[in-house]
């Protein structure tokens, strides 16, 4: 099964917005990665945060947000704020 419901993390609000922006299956986002998918959903909603990428990149490696590593959680909050500095 290739439900984006099967995942942690994601919500109906999220996998609305997942499918929005063209990513419609488990296979589509592992292909996408959490730092991309985060950048199409981000053009949806500018103020997207990081709560929403750590919850992305759990869902792509299979676990609760919570459980990602601190120097995972820290390579993710650099990530958004060099989004933010475009």
């Amino acid at each position: 099964m290739d439900d984006l419901k099967t995942l942690p993390n994601l919500g109906k609000d999220t996998i609305g917005k997942l499918k929005e922006v063209g990513i419609m299956s488990i296979a589509d986002l592992k292909e996408v990665g959490s730092e991309q998918a985060f950048l199409r959903l981000q053009a949806l909603d500018p103020g997207a945060c990081l709560s929403l990428l750590c919850a992305l990149e759990g869902a792509v490696v299979g676990i609760r947000w919570h459980n990602l590593s601190p120097l995972r959680k820290e390579e993710l909050k650099q990530f958004l704020q060099a989004t933010r500095k475009r």
